[in-house]
């Protein structure tokens, strides 16, 4: 049975960030992009608050829509990389699936947390603090309408994100890669490196060229090493 990449995304992203992603797999792994409230067709639903409840909601939606012998993987990116670590640790023990692997990008281990923080910053403040950690800064926040509309899961992402503290202090027994842009100056690569220490199967890590948002221009190469890595 074909492996499914289960994509989680960073602070304020939709699954359209992902829409590319099953044209680069090119058929090897099906891609599949998780929605998460208050964003694109969910915008009227209440973001998530925490990470743990978002990751047992997501949980549940997959056990729910994924046939149950279904192999997965996991990517998630920044914020996206603490929701699948959650859910890997729930997958496990659930254990009714096979989980190829887990795949961490821009975000240092678990426990060590995110040192910069921009909640309770105004409007424009906030924006600039959250362009300045990401070195990215999407274009519907220049449009007052759209900034408006996208504000509210922004914020509740990055809160999430900031308050977040692990679930689980037991090793995780699944491959792990931790992905690394080479010039990211959010997460360095000692940030990177300490995800040896969730891990009982192995970690490596890999830099790809870029910021802290290599992945917008390196996708097609994030897909293939991923589908490698599972296959």
């Amino acid at each position: 049975m074909k492996v499914t990449l289960i994509c989680l995304p960073f602070a304020g992203a939709g699954a359209s960030f992902f829409r590319s992603w099953p044209e680069h797999a090119r058929g090897a792994i099906d891609v599949r992009a998780v929605q998460l409230p208050g964003r694109e067709e969910l915008i009227d639903e209440e973001p998530f608050a925490d990470v743990a409840t978002a990751a047992k909601a997501i949980a549940a939606d997959l056990a729910a829509t994924l046939p149950p012998a279904a192999p997965v993987a996991l990517f998630g990116h920044s914020l996206g990389a603490v929701l699948a670590y959650e859910l890997a640790h729930l997958l496990n023990a659930a254990g009714d699936r096979e989980l190829r692997g887990l795949f961490v990008s821009g975000s240092p281990a678990p426990a060590q947390g995110r040192k910069q923080h921009a909640s309770g910053l105004s409007d424009d403040e906030f924006l600039a603090r959250v362009a300045e950690f990401a070195g990215y800064r999407h274009e519907a926040l220049d449009d007052p309408e759209m900034r408006e509309m996208v504000l509210p899961a922004l914020r509740a992402d990055v809160r999430m994100h900031e308050e977040y503290v692990p679930g689980h202090d037991r090793s995780l027994g699944v491959p792990i890669t931790v992905l690394r842009g080479a010039d990211d100056d959010l997460v360095s690569a000692a940030d990177a490196g300490g995800w040896n220490s969730v891990g009982s199967h192995g970690v490596e890590v890999i830099e790809l060229p870029g910021g802290h948002m290599y992945l917008t221009e390196t996708a097609p190469a994030v897909v293939r090493l991923i589908a490698s890595a599972v296959l």
